[in-house]
């Protein structure tokens, strides 16, 4: 039986493409989700299916909504969640990720820079690992999903 791990969070590095690339190098029985990490593809979305907004409120309330189907339905079906603060943007959907994982219960992994380390006490505390690099991540996922 495969784990499905979701990752969640900043989309200006290949961190996930690295996870996916070790999940597949060590042959783990691991399924990915992921959201929609073109940026102008997420943004629009709502507008893009539901017709254009006048304000930007409304476009973004129509577009968050119907990310929020995708997210929510993908961490509900995870058995694991990771996610990514980066260095670049200040990841707001990223932390609501990280708190609505934990409020699941769900086993829940945050990567970052150690810089970071104070910003995300809160975020961290919540979390079962604290992982600083991809191959980290890959390395825990190994532990938990094999037998040696």
């Amino acid at each position: 039986m495969n784990v499905v791990v979701y990752l969640s969070g900043e989309i200006h590095t290949d961190w996930r493409e690295q996870i996916v690339a070790g999940i597949d190098k060590e042959k783990l029985p691991i399924d990915v989700l992921a959201p929609v990490t073109d940026h102008p593809a997420s943004d629009d979305v709502g507008v893009s299916i539901l017709g254009e907004e006048d304000k930007p409120f409304w476009k973004d309330h129509k577009g968050g909504k119907i990310n929020a189907i995708r997210t929510r339905t993908m961490i509900e079906k995870a058995d694991v969640v990771v996610v990514r603060f980066g260095e670049k943007y200040k990841q707001w959907n990223a932390a609501f990720d990280a708190g609505y994982a934990a409020a699941l219960r769900k086993p829940l992994i945050t990567l970052h820079d150690p810089d970071l380390t104070h910003p995300l006490k809160e975020v961290d505390a919540a979390a079962m690992a604290v992982a600083q690099s991809p191959e980290q991540v890959v390395s825990i996922l190994k532990y938990v999903t094999t037998k040696d």
